[in-house]
């Protein structure tokens, strides 16, 4: 398991024969020592004052996880709530209060408990935070996502309810209920490298797409699509892409991303032609960049205005660009001809 990725490591018990039985929910739901963790539209409660990755000044970003008495709002509130899952004696329950206005929400959690707090993107706080923390609160933003969206049984159209803790959904069909699960789409994202794709030395593949803050460069990525392999999925998506072709596909590693709902699959892959042809639908650029150019871009939200940037350091995306400049470097760490 990769330890420096982040969303990764909270390393709960999800405590999945427990959670069938409606009783021992309830109990874990009274204890005093239950945490409830607040979702609201996709946001997560975040200490006051917290820095953020984009620059804004301030402490490092905590989690705010509520007891039970300081839950117990929150709950009746709630449109949601389901189990995480157990650190040792401690349950761990998001709670989902989306249909709030801000001031409700306010009024519930942000003022609610000493310090304070405030619901947040996760994706501006994340990288800075502790990694079973921003785990934790990606599990339950994600879920939390999956639950408002599946309110209605996709095969009939009946109203859905909870079950197992909030990890099936069941519809009220008189005719047979309908089981659905939650939910994660696969996605493979790849690092695409060549040895001397321009006669510059070591490169590597990087495309950005026209939503993207501006000057941000990232690997390529794409869905799975039914009745393909991984690499099958790196191969095509490359090549739909960039038209580049690869070769030697290798898995490196997995990250949830619930941003809304997947799981990104890490893969390096070596360019076999080298000619980039930029699908518009897709990208809006794609180059070739050098060991000693990727260097010399900047931090996601704080680089200057016409720059080239990084993705953001909570990616897998950064981890792999990462990865291949210390493939790349020469001794002691440095990039080829001796740069810093």
């Amino acid at each position: 398991m990769v330890k420096n990725l982040s969303y990764t490591g909270a390393e709960l018990d999800r405590a999945a024969d427990s959670r069938r039985d409606d009783a021992w929910i309830a109990e874990r739901l009274a204890a005093p020592g239950t945490r409830i963790v607040p979702v609201w539209r996709d946001r997560n409660l975040i200490g006051a004052g917290a820095a953020t990755i984009d620059g804004t000044p301030g402490g490092t970003p905590e989690a705010v996880f509520l007891d039970a008495a300081e839950g117990k709002s929150i709950l009746t509130k709630a449109g949601h709530v389901a189990l995480l899952g157990l650190d040792g004696d401690t349950a761990y329950f998001a709670a989902d209060i989306s249909q709030l206005d801000e001031d409700a929400r306010d009024a519930l959690a942000g003022g609610g408990h000493a310090g304070g707090g405030e619901f947040l993107d996760l994706r501006s706080v994340g990288a800075l935070m502790a990694g079973p923390q921003a785990a934790l609160l990606a599990y339950g933003r994600g879920l939390m996502h999956w639950h408002r969206r599946h309110v209605f049984c996709g095969l009939c159209g009946a109203a859905t309810e909870s079950h197992d803790g909030g990890h099936l959904r069941r519809c009220a069909n008189p005719e047979g209920p309908h089981n659905h699960f939650p939910r994660t789409d696969p996605a493979v994202i790849m690092l695409v490298s060549h040895g001397d794709p321009e006669g510059r030395g070591p490169a590597c593949l990087l495309g950005r797409q026209n939503r993207w803050v501006e000057g941000m460069y990232s690997t390529l990525a794409g869905f799975v699509e039914p009745g393909e392999s991984l690499e099958e999925a790196v191969a095509r998506e490359v090549m739909e892409e960039s038209g580049i072709r690869v070769t030697d596909v290798r898995y490196k590693a997995s990250q949830p991303w619930p941003f809304p709902s997947s799981l990104m699959l890490g893969f390096r892959a070596t360019a076999r032609t080298t000619g980039i042809d930029v699908d518009a639908r897709e990208l809006e650029d794609a180059g070739w960049f050098t060991a000693e150019e990727v260097r010399g871009f900047g931090e996601w939200g704080t680089a200057p205005a016409g720059a080239k940037r990084l993705p953001r350091k909570d990616s897998i995306s950064r981890w792999l660009i990462e990865g291949w400049l210390k493939d790349v470097a020469g001794p002691g760490g440095k990039p080829p001809g001796g740069g810093a």
